[in-house]
């Protein structure tokens, strides 16, 4: 039974992460393909932590630090580029 759900949960990310994809195409705006590019890092996470129980392994655990740590990174970096234009500044006020 558990193992069932467990097939039913991947199956449920797997599709709404095709619909994060359809968004980050499609989106209406660059602050919602960010949004959508966040939630396909979430989705990625979890898609890995289930395999990961599926497969009864620890070795996907450093995979899903990593993953979360990207998926972060990508949307601090695309939320800065949206406020200022520039992910990094060259100039210093001294």
């Amino acid at each position: 039974m558990f193992e069932i759900l467990l097939n039913l949960a991947l199956v449920f990310l797997s599709v709404s992460t095709i619909a994060y994809i359809y968004r980050v195409i499609k989106g209406p705006s660059i602050p919602d393909k960010v949004i959508a590019l966040d939630a396909i890092g979430v989705n990625l996470v979890g898609i890995t932590a289930i395999i990961s129980i599926i497969l009864r392994s620890n070795s996907f655990l450093e995979v899903i630090l990593l993953i979360a740590i990207v998926a972060f990174v990508g949307t601090v970096a695309f939320s800065k580029f949206l406020e200022k234009g520039v992910v990094i500044e060259h100039d210093r006020d001294a």
